[in-house]
């Protein structure tokens, strides 16, 4: 009997340094048919991003080394993300796992999107790299703060020191992401740089600056996002054939998803406020009570963050980061992360 899944996408920062060849590496390591497949998928990406005179996934993946300049550039790192992310969906064992909802944490709502068919693989490819350029044109900076305890519970005192900054910068420091168990904030240079000094050092490297990040997910986006929305008009979407869930939590369903609210979502809310990862996580579970979560990858940093998440409405019974790693000590975890081999092999394992 086939379990059903939850496929939640991880978004930017997410291919580093260990993650350099794992694309290649896992087509290479799928069964002979799922090879062919995957590889053509990936030839299909690498002919966009050459169209648009871009470095392809291939020539990144296989690198010999490890580049910031390169691999981390906007339009490159957000290729490699969505390209890892869609072809591990494209891996999970269908006989196994039914696949009931989908969503993603900020980037990871593209490579959400493109795993539920409402875009085609080229417009896929093409608008990652262009929604990855106009973004990251943009004004700002973006760091992250803990708000919970060293057992994943609800910390009142950091909470209140997030509070504190947003309220002493109004109107140019934003929650960015609700993400689990951390403030991502975000805003102008200036109101970040302030923010970053004023808060206590937490957990030994908290506040973290994130590199290359501008004010994702607040109003200092909107000439991007209106950018955005003229270039890619409702005529590049389709209906999603799996059900989303979006960063407010909101349900798009099948058939009877509105093309039009769905492309100003996408290009224009999604883009310009805050993104509640932790709702999208916590109204997923709740309204398709999924057997696992699947997180894609690259990489295996979503855990924690939708580990928090769950611990916040006590979801199966979790109350704190033990009750969550005694859970996933079992033969078949809950949470399980293709970015850790023994737990992709649970998900891709039976595929012939």
């Amino acid at each position: 009997m086939k379990k059903t899944a939850l496929v939640i996408c991880p978004g930017r920062g997410t291919y580093n340094k260990p993650e350099l060849g794992s694309i290649s590496a896992n087509i290479a390591a799928s069964s002979p048919k799922l090879r062919a497949s995957l590889q053509a998928i990936l030839n299909a990406i690498d002919a966009e991003r050459e169209t648009l005179g871009l470095a392809t996934v291939s020539e990144l993946d296989q690198a010999k080394l490890f580049k910031t300049s390169l691999h981390q550039r906007p339009e490159n790192a957000a290729a490699l993300i969505y390209a890892a992310g869609y072809l591990d969906f494209l891996s999970i064992d269908r006989e196994q796992y039914d696949v009931v909802a989908i969503t993603g944490n900020s980037m990871g709502w593209y490579t959400a999107m493109a795993c539920a068919q409402a875009w085609s693989l080229d417009t896929s490819i093409r608008l990652v790299t262009s929604m990855a350029q106009l973004t990251a044109g943009g004004a700002g900076a973006q760091f992250i703060y803990p708000i919970v305890d060293s057992e994943w519970r609800p910390d009142a005192q950091r909470i209140a020191l997030v509070e504190e900054q947003i309220a002493a910068h109004p109107g140019a420091l934003m929650r960015s992401i609700n993400y689990g168990g951390y403030a991502v904030l975000a805003g102008t240079e200036a109101a970040c740089n302030a923010a970053v000094k004023a808060l206590p050092t937490a957990d030994e490297r908290f506040p973290m600056v994130l590199p290359g990040h501008a004010a994702f997910h607040t109003n200092i986006m909107t000439e991007a996002a209106d950018e955005a929305q003229e270039s890619w008009p409702a005529a590049a979407f389709q209906a999603p054939q799996t059900p989303l869930v979006d960063g407010r939590g909101y349900q798009w369903l099948t058939p009877t998803t509105d093309i039009r609210a769905l492309q100003r979502y996408t290009l224009g809310h999604q883009v310009t406020q805050t993104y509640d990862f932790s709702k999208a996580v916590q109204v997923a579970v709740k309204e398709h009570a999924p057997d696992h979560i699947i997180l894609l990858g690259p990489g295996s940093g979503l855990g924690g963050a939708v580990a928090q998440a769950l611990i916040a409405i006590g979801w199966q019974g979790l109350t704190d980061k033990t009750s969550f790693t005694e859970q996933q000590k079992t033969a078949q975890p809950y949470v399980l992360s293709m970015g850790l081999s023994e737990q992709r092999a649970l998900v891709t394992a039976v595929q012939t």
